[in-house]
């Protein structure tokens, strides 16, 4: 077949796979899928044009080099005009090449919707879920479609991670393990705020390698993006036109979940998930705003519409944002705030802030409301709470100079430590921290 021929036969052949490649599990899975496409339209075509298509249909040429990038956030084709990247440390650049021309651009469009899960307004926007598990959104235009992926992070940043790049200390990452664990009783209801791009998602993630083994954890998205390999027993469940956020969320109370993750909350689920913190499921996720005091805004008004007498159910509120320190773009924890209470608005107790003039962070106060319901629930005195918190921060630093920094290091750790705290922080040569009295 000559290289034309072999163009539009191939464009064929991908044309009749569109959204059938999504579940492929394996490379013989889609070869079968290529070949019997291909001998459908030919029974005489070559097997080894076949093969060749076959590995057409998981090489996407130009950008392959910046999908498999770890530094490499996300990637933005805008058709044939130019390609952009969005690089973790230096932000925002401009790629060196870019599609040749149309042509390279339609086939580009072709491979990726055979990896579509989803497409709205007619066929013009298509959700694809990648083979590496990155997530590319394709809306069409007049001069050409434009193409957006977000790269997935084959190995998901520890909290360890983010506190080697300094984006919260050991002390902050002391309250957020006590936050997410809650002495076996009563882990916080928790919503991690921040614009686009500001690392919420990567924050949450980070927590993970924290939760109690024995969880069950309910997990909703948009797209599939949290690293849920540290928790066994979890559902990952995937919004689409067909089954909205809010059904999810609704639905996920049936699950027996000791845990809802909701991947971003936007609109009437919110109401589900206050609902579902009001009958004592913990509920954790993400939320666009960028102070504390902006979330509850965003709370009370639509298309959340949240009462602002069921707002307390949320425990605390963390802000985290891109922040310019000596003209380089990097994440920070800008604001920690627990929710104390209504009088004539929401009460936040602020203790922890970020100050931008000085790009210092301010030490972080002690917890009083979720301290104290801890106090309550535990029998441990507010006291005790304060240290053992403490001694979650040098439990923490102590990991780091060892060596254990990885998601599946840490959750190892912690599982020992939660099974038998004594014998666990003899181990790591700090069994004259204590530990917390009857554990």
């Amino acid at each position: 077949m000559n290289p034309n021929a072999f163009y539009d036969f191939e464009l064929r052949v991908f044309d009749i796979l569109e959204s059938k490649l999504s579940g492929v599990a394996n490379d013989e899975e889609l070869m079968r899928y290529v070949s019997t496409v291909a001998r459908t339209i030919d029974p005489s075509v070559p097997q080894e044009d076949i093969l060749k298509m076959a590995g057409d249909a998981k090489d996407f040429g130009l950008i392959d080099k910046y999908i498999k990038d770890d530094h490499i956030e996300d990637v933005m084709v805008n058709n044939i005009s130019n390609l952009f990247f969005y690089h973790a440390e230096r932000g925002y650049e401009k790629a060196p090449d870019k599609l040749a021309n149309k042509k390279e651009l339609d086939l580009l469009v072709k491979k990726l919707k055979m990896y579509a899960t989803t497409s709205v307004s007619n066929k013009k926007i298509f959700d694809v879920h990648l083979p590496n598990g990155s997530r590319a959104n394709i809306v069409d235009s007049p001069i050409g479609a434009d193409i957006t992926i977000r790269n997935f992070k084959r190995t998901a940043l520890s909290i360890m991670d983010l506190i080697n790049l300094g984006e919260l200390s050991y002390n902050l990452a002391g309250r957020f393990w006590l936050y997410v664990e809650g002495l076996k009783v009563r882990p916080a209801n928790l919503l991690v705020g921040g614009l686009p791009a500001s690392g919420k998602t990567t924050l949450l993630n980070a927590m993970f390698s924290l939760f109690r083994p024995e969880q069950r954890v309910v997990v909703i998205e948009d797209t599939y993006e949290l690293n849920t390999e540290t928790q066994e027993n979890t559902v990952r469940l995937e919004t689409s036109p067909d089954l909205p956020m809010v059904e999810l969320v609704k639905n996920a109370l049936r699950m027996r979940p000791d845990l809802i993750i909701i991947g971003e909350v936007r609109g009437e689920e919110a109401k589900d998930m206050l609902t579902a913190m009001n009958i004592g499921k913990i509920t954790m996720g993400t939320i666009h705003a960028s102070t504390t005091r902006d979330v509850i805004t965003r709370l009370e008004h639509a298309p959340m519409n949240i009462p602002m007498d069921i707002i307390p159910q949320i425990d605390a509120i963390v802000i985290v944002s891109q922040v310019n320190e000596q003209n380089k773009f990097v994440r920070r924890i800008t604001q920690v705030s627990e929710i104390s209470g209504v009088e004539t608005q929401i009460l936040l107790s602020d203790l922890f802030a970020y100050d931008y003039k000085t790009h210092r962070a301010s030490d972080i106060l002690p917890s009083i409301t979720y301290r104290d319901t801890l106090s309550r629930l535990t029998g441990y005195t507010p006291t005790e709470i304060v240290l053992e918190e403490q001694r979650r921060g040098k439990i923490l630093e102590r990991l780091n100079k060892l060596g254990i920094r990885d998601m599946k290091g840490i959750n190892s750790f912690v599982k020992e430590y939660y099974d038998n705290p004594k014998k666990t922080l003899e181990s790591i040569d700090l069994a004259t921290l204590g530990t917390l009295p009857w554990w």
